[in-house]
């Protein structure tokens, strides 16, 4: 399962709920940018209840916390790393799944996936990894100063 989506593939995840991979860096994305915690956190493996969880369960969970903050989002931008199997044929639907889950449209979703080229933990098929990066704005409550703002500086002239 990678994004919601069955994959098929000699091999799968291994993990404390359903480890799917691109669900959980979605939700620390999320949790990140509304500076809210992380995964594990909010779902710790250490607690029975969440053994074999849905992480598009969790996903909905962490999303509708972090809405009630005030937060949209304004786009989620994900990298799957992964050897094999090739995910070109299932983004889109990936894709449709992520933004199903978080009540978005499909285009505030992107999805890619890299290979490991053959090196590493990656390109030598032993394990899979996910990064997320979500856009957040808080409704109402507009930064005093935008991050890169630049500062127009006074200068008296001699």
């Amino acid at each position: 399962m990678i994004g919601g989506i069955p994959i098929v593939f000699d091999r799968g995840a291994l993990g404390h709920s359903d480890a799917d991979v691109l669900l959980h860096a979605a939700t620390d994305a999320l949790l990140g940018a509304a500076g809210m915690g992380d995964i594990g956190q909010w779902f710790p493996d250490t607690d029975p209840a969440n053994k074999g969880k849905d992480s598009a369960e969790m996903l909905a969970r962490v999303w509708a916390f972090v809405r009630e903050e005030g937060w949209t989002l304004i786009n989620l931008d994900a990298v799957v790393f992964a050897q094999r199997p090739k995910l070109a044929p299932y983004r889109q639907a990936i894709q449709r799944r992520v933004a199903e889950i978080l009540g978005v449209q499909p285009e505030q979703v992107s999805v890619k996936a890299k290979t490991g080229e053959g090196v590493g933990p990656i390109g030598h098929e032993e394990a899979i990894a996910a990064e997320c990066v979500a856009l957040l704005v808080r409704a109402g409550r507009p930064p005093d100063k935008p991050f890169g703002a630049s500062t127009t500086l006074n200068r008296s002239e001699d």
